[in-house]
């Protein structure tokens, strides 16, 4: 085993809460190294500081290492006003509980969880959000 793989063995496993942010809903999703996968949990359709008080209990509940919002983007990756919107979520969200908060693009998640035939979109969006997070800080993580 090479010291890195060692290293990162011996790290406790860490979760994350994620975000699909949207004006009207807010899908949650938790997942950990461990595994690097991610499950849905709800749909938060509260808004303003009941918005945050829903994810304030969540974050009392899961007690996660960070959090992660899907920022969406143009196609061609260029910003519009809803990746905006979702920056601001993730700093009023770093603001509020002092967490690590990570960006991760999330062109296609909604549509990715629609052909799913997921239950909850919004929250199958977050995990999958979050499974992109897992997977990438897992190939950097290698290198």
């Amino acid at each position: 085993m090479s010291a890195a793989t060692a290293s990162s063995a011996s790290r406790p496993p860490l979760s994350f809460l994620a975000f699909d942010y949207g004006t009207r809903r807010v899908g949650v999703a938790v997942g950990n190294t461990l595994l690097a996968a991610a499950q849905p949990l709800a749909t938060i359709a509260a808004m303003g500081d009941a918005r945050f008080e829903a994810i304030g209990k969540l974050v009392h509940e899961w007690r996660p290492a960070a959090l992660v919002v899907g920022v969406p983007t143009h196609p061609d990756g260029a910003p519009h006003e809803n990746t905006r919107r979702a920056q601001a979520f993730a700093r009023r969200l770093h603001g509020r509980f002092g967490l690590p908060v990570h960006e991760v693009d999330e062109r296609y998640t909604t549509v990715e969880a629609l052909a799913r035939h997921a239950r909850d979109v919004d929250a199958a969006a977050a995990a999958l959000i979050l499974e992109q997070f897992l997977h990438d800080r897992s190939l950097h993580s290698r290198t």
